[in-house]
């Protein structure tokens, strides 16, 4: 998501990162690229305008034209305004009440369902709560079965009510359930209906005066721009929902209901669905989206990421080891499965600064690990404890059994035994000597 937006915003600032010189005249100019830029990406032409009105007051009441690196000041105020226009700061979920009810809403074809399963899952394993889904979509086929389906993927229990076409009913009943039952989170997921429905409308307006929600979320397909931002207000001024969720962020979409949404309807986005999977899901931070718009990564999120899958006991473990000289493949087995577990790859790459522009066009499969693992599966459990023992004749017979050329196993071997001497530098605080390595692996 974001890299027409972001290749066109690098573009348009590219003149003002040098040292030349600038003038008002090119900042101007820079300003009408990036609300061009702006437009592009489906984000409201008033709200394109107000925003490059902004971060020209900026530029020109902190004197940029006189800094000393004018264009990295421009980058900095176009990001700060991005931030705002996203909202600012962070938003939580309010996890109040014994039971919480969330109430989910949206139009049909928005993700609501799977969205649903996700931040269950999110609940369970990241708030430590045991949340309940409740199949209010009485009207679409296999509704109820598909998050029946979700919620034994993820081990979550599903309440609902065959023959039961009453949504307020079955919402009601699901929250005494929930309170007799232990529950203390009930995520309610209603049917998609469409913002002119006027009956379908009524319908969730009913749940929600029933159920007293303690946060209402409406879900949004992120790939339909502008319409999105449109539906989003009907709804709000129908339930005035807490937050918004954008699902689909890892489509090619060109951005514009994330940078519009906030404005339109004065309620955060909290949460993002990034993927098929159901761990596919983010809490919206405003500042870390504006700096990989504009190129910048995201190590704070990769960082918390890499701190979930991080496991000290595992680690203390390796530490022994390497020390030993005991890090054998295994144990590069074991930490290619914890890269794996923080989410796909182009997504990953996406939060290391420079590295997404630099990887540009490069297809990033989600299998990139695929022919290392057959290799490593290939050995024999002597030759993973003890790779040195891996000769011609051995080389060859994992190559065939792995569906890989002798030249991928060598290739395999050499970076293995790099990666595990700077292992071993890093133990023995031989930071110097390491960094001269790096520099002959290149």
């Amino acid at each position: 998501m974001f890299d027409n937006l972001s290749d066109k915003l690098d573009k348009a600032l590219h003149v003002l990162k040098g040292h030349g010189s600038i003038t008002e005249v090119n900042v101007a100019e820079t300003l009408k690229e990036v609300r061009r830029a702006l437009l592009d990406a489906d984000v409201n032409f008033k709200i394109a305008k107000d925003f490059t009105n902004k971060v020209k007051e900026k530029a020109l009441g902190q004197n940029v034209l006189t800094t000393l690196h004018p264009g990295q000041l421009m980058v900095k105020l176009v990001k700060d305004e991005l931030t705002q226009l996203m909202g600012g700061e962070t938003a939580g979920i309010n996890l109040s009440g014994n039971p919480t009810v969330i109430l989910m809403a949206g139009l049909q074809g928005s993700g609501k369902t799977t969205f649903s399963g996700k931040l269950a899952n999110f609940l369970k394993t990241k708030k430590s709560k045991k949340p309940l889904l409740v199949a209010c979509d009485v009207y679409r086929p296999a509704a109820i079965n598909q998050l029946h389906v979700v919620g034994d993927q993820i081990g979550v229990t599903v309440y609902s009510e065959e023959g039961n076409k009453n949504p307020v009913e079955i919402a009601t009943k699901a929250i005494e359930y929930a309170k007799q039952n232990g529950f203390n989170a009930v995520i309610v997921d209603t049917a998609g209906r469409l913002a002119v429905d006027e009956e379908m409308m009524t319908e969730i307006a009913n749940i929600h005066q029933a159920v007293k929600p303690h946060e209402t979320l409406f879900v949004v397909d992120a790939m339909t721009g502008q319409d999105a931002v449109n539906t989003a207000k009907a709804f709000n001024d129908k339930l005035n929902f807490e937050g918004v969720v954008l699902t689909k962020l890892d489509g090619d979409t060109r951005g514009g209901a994330a940078l519009s949404i906030r404005t339109v309807v004065s309620k955060p986005i909290k949460f993002v669905g990034t993927g098929e999977k159901m761990d596919a899901i983010d809490v919206f931070h405003p500042s870390r989206m504006a700096e990989r718009i504009l190129g910048m990564g995201d190590v704070v999120s990769l960082v918390e990421r890499a701190q979930e899958q991080f496991d000290e006991e595992e680690a203390r473990k390796l530490q022994k080891k390497i020390a030993k000289n005991q890090f054998g493949f295994d144990d590069f087995l074991k930490q290619i499965q914890q890269v794996k577990k923080m989410g796909n790859m182009k997504d990953l790459i996406g939060m290391i600064p420079g590295a997404g522009k630099a990887l540009k066009g490069v297809d990033i499969d989600d299998d990139a690990f695929k022919g290392i693992e057959a290799i490593i599966h290939s050995m024999t459990p002597e030759e993973r404890t003890k790779p040195a023992i891996i000769n011609a004749s051995r080389k060859k017979r994992i190559s065939k059994g792995s569906g890989t050329s002798v030249q991928e196993v060598n290739q395999l071997l050499k970076q293995f035994n790099q990666m595990s001497k700077m292992m071993k530098m890093m133990q023995s605080g031989g930071g110097k000597k390491m960094m001269q390595m790096m520099g002959k692996m290149r």
